[in-house]
């Protein structure tokens, strides 16, 4: 069944006026839905039971479902595990910073992008999230925390670029005023590197921030950690990152999993303070590298380099003129790369992950 939450505010005027409605019921529905975030139309207090009962007939207002949360005892984070209507599951993150709460959500079941570090894409993808299930994740995070949602990361399972249209009116629906109306500025979103689509987001705009999944100063380091850089090299790449800072003017983050005898080394180092300076002639390009120590996952053979060498890496940086933080880790009793915990929940529920 279609759920009535995947419909931007116009498109469910359309649909009311269709139902011989006054299209200020809409508004009302909406409200409900992306304000008060009801999850049955019996909670819609003042819409008449006849147009509740038409449009349950056709459209569900089910958020996704809840079934496992871990909390850590370290930070309070909180880790979910959602089921969806069709019962494959996917998960998202909480997490508690003084500048506020921060949620990272999946945009896709699964991945098919394939990089080696990520659990995500151990199975492929196995659908598209809608944009009503971007944001039921959130929805419900905030009805389990009871505290509104401050900044919003596109990072978990998934590539939101591959799923460009749902992505988008996603983005479009969180920042509605007439919905949770969270800043884009507090947006952002990662991707391995789609190039057509990165100058497609900056062409339109939306004004979030974009973090590319970098993780190697070549495109030979790049290739044996992403199969995406077989496709699309870093001299294509890179100006369309240049491009997305010149149309939006947002400044870039670019992700780097740090892997032990991989791409650790002093002169990968300078080598991508080599690449970015490239970027950043006559000091247009505003940017950051945020250095993730790779989280080993059990499916690879991927390790982690001890804390020195990755702050060593990120001196060698910072003396090049090049802002780099090491990523902290938030709920690290409770951690695991990205997807890990949905795997294991499949495989403990003994549910195929490829169903």
């Amino acid at each position: 069944m279609k759920n009535l939450r995947d419909l931007e505010i116009n498109d469910l005027k359309k649909l009311l006026e269709e139902m011989g409605e006054k299209p200020f019921r809409a508004k009302q529905i909406y409200t409900w839905l992306h304000q008060n975030l009801v999850e049955h139309y019996d909670e819609m207090t003042n819409i008449s039971k006849g147009l509740r009962d038409r449009l349950s007939a056709e459209y569900s207002v089910a958020l996704p479902e809840t079934v496992e949360v871990l909390t850590s005892k370290i930070d309070g984070t909180k880790k979910f595990i959602f089921r969806m209507q069709d019962g494959h599951v996917i998960e998202s993150v909480w997490m508690e910073y003084q500048h506020g709460h921060s949620v990272c959500i999946s945009s896709q079941v699964g991945c098919r992008m394939g990089c080696k570090f990520c659990a995500s894409t151990l199975d492929g993808l196995a659908r598209n999230l809608t944009s009503g299930e971007m944001l039921g994740q959130i929805y419900q995070i905030q009805r389990t925390t009871g505290a509104r949602v401050d900044n919003i990361v596109i990072m978990g399972s998934g590539e939101p670029l591959d799923n460009y249209d749902e992505f988008t009116r996603f983005i479009r629906m969180i920042s509605d005023e007439n919905g949770l109306h969270i800043s884009r500025r507090n947006i952002t979103i990662s991707t391995c590197g789609l190039v057509p689509k990165i100058r497609q987001l900056a062409d339109e705009n939306y004004g979030i921030t974009l973090a590319l999944s970098l993780h190697a100063p070549n495109d030979e380091t790049r290739k044996t950690l992403m199969p995406i850089a077989n496709k699309y090299s870093l001299s294509e790449i890179m100006p369309a990152i240049e491009y997305y800072f010149e149309k939006t003017g947002r400044r870039v983050t670019f992700e780097y999993s740090v892997v032990e005898g991989v791409n650790d080394n002093k002169a990968e180092a300078m080598e991508l303070v080599k690449l970015i300076r490239s970027m950043k002639n006559g000091g247009k390009l505003q940017c950051h590298v945020n250095l993730i120590p790779v989280n080993p996952i059990k499916e690879r053979d991927w390790k982690r380099p001890d804390r020195t060498k990755v702050e060593a890496f990120q001196h060698i940086l910072e003396r090049n003129g090049i802002a780099a933080t090491i990523r902290r880790e938030m709920g690290s009793d409770i951690s695991g790369s990205c997807g890990q915990l949905r795997r294991d929940y499949l495989e403990t529920e003994g549910i195929d992950s490829k169903a």
